[in-house]
């Protein structure tokens, strides 16, 4: 009998898992880029309370230092207006000049104040209100003390404007009566009628003594007293030959040395000292104040916009 082999093949089939389902996405995070378009778009911060603190305080302390270097051209006036004049210097009318003066550094200290409270409403024309007069006041103690060459002639006082004056006979005639009236070398005389030679020479006279008074010491004259000299023949010829002033002396006191060359540059060394000392301090504090009402114009704009 024949068997019948049935064969059952199964086949297993594998289950197969069931796919996740898809998760959630995350939300996209910002790049280093957007990050830097972003702070780049942002608008600046306000400046922070320090720094207006900061601009206030330098501020105040630039008007207190311009106030103080004001108050110097308060007492430049006191100083002119009750100073000795020079002797015979009114012949050159200087002594009006020295009261123009005065008065025009009145008004300049009393602009230089008012551009103080004027800065903060109004600080372009504050500004512009001292600086011009501060420019003028420049210029003119520039002349003073003989920065400029051929301008300084036609401003009154200053060097070259003295010495064209001084040399000048019309004028020259006029102030040599008037150091001649002063007494100037009878004082000298009355001063010295006890010394010797040495101690003439060791004693200390004035430009106007020294050059209109006494013979020049080139020309080597013996000493008897302060307005007498003994001519020497030998050390005359010795002296330079171009100066004439030893020609010029003699003893005769209405005479003297009045129109020795000498005598004219001690009259001139005494002008220009005081109007030479002037000058640089109009130079100085205009200087000085035109540094400090810049700074305070700076600094006052710079707080209104830091406002």
């Amino acid at each position: 009998m024949a068997e019948t082999v049935v064969v059952t093949t199964t086949t297993e089939e594998k289950s197969t898992p069931p796919a996740p389902a898809p998760a959630a996405e995350a939300p996209p995070q910002p790049t280093k880029m957007a990050d830097k378009t972003a702070a780049s778009e942002a608008p600046p911060p306000p400046p922070g309370p320090e720094a207006l603190i900061n601009a206030k305080t330098i501020s105040g302390l630039i008007t207190m230092l311009s106030f103080i270097l004001s108050l110097p051209i308060l007492a430049s006036v006191i100083w002119l207006l009750y100073m000795r004049d020079s002797d015979c210097e009114s012949l050159l009318r200087l002594p009006k000049l020295q009261f123009g003066i005065g008065i025009a550094l009145i008004f300049m200290f009393i602009i230089s104040i008012a551009a103080l409270f004027l800065r903060r409403r109004f600080p372009m024309p504050a500004f512009l209100l001292v600086i011009v007069p501060l420019l003028v006041m420049l210029v003119v103690g520039l002349a003073l003390v003989g920065a400029y060459d051929m301008e300084s002639r036609r401003i009154p006082a200053s060097p070259k404007w003295l010495r064209s004056k001084v040399q000048d006979d019309l004028n020259w005639n006029h102030i040599k009566t008037c150091i001649y009236d002063t007494r100037t070398c009878d004082d000298l005389f009355s001063r010295s009628i006890t010394f010797k030679p040495y101690d003439f020479s060791m004693s200390k006279l004035t430009s106007i003594e020294a050059g209109c008074c006494k013979p020049p010491s080139i020309c080597g004259m013996e000493f008897v007293n302060a307005t007498f000299w003994r001519k020497d023949d030998a050390a005359m010829k010795n002296s330079a030959p171009c100066d004439r002033d030893c020609d010029i002396w003699t003893n005769d006191r209405t005479i003297l040395c009045y129109s020795c060359r000498a005598c004219k540059e001690g009259f001139l060394k005494t002008l220009r000292s005081k109007w030479w000392k002037l000058g640089l301090f109009m130079v100085l504090i205009a200087l000085l104040l035109i540094v400090s009402h810049l700074l305070l114009f700076v600094t006052t704009m710079l707080e209104r916009f830091g406002d």
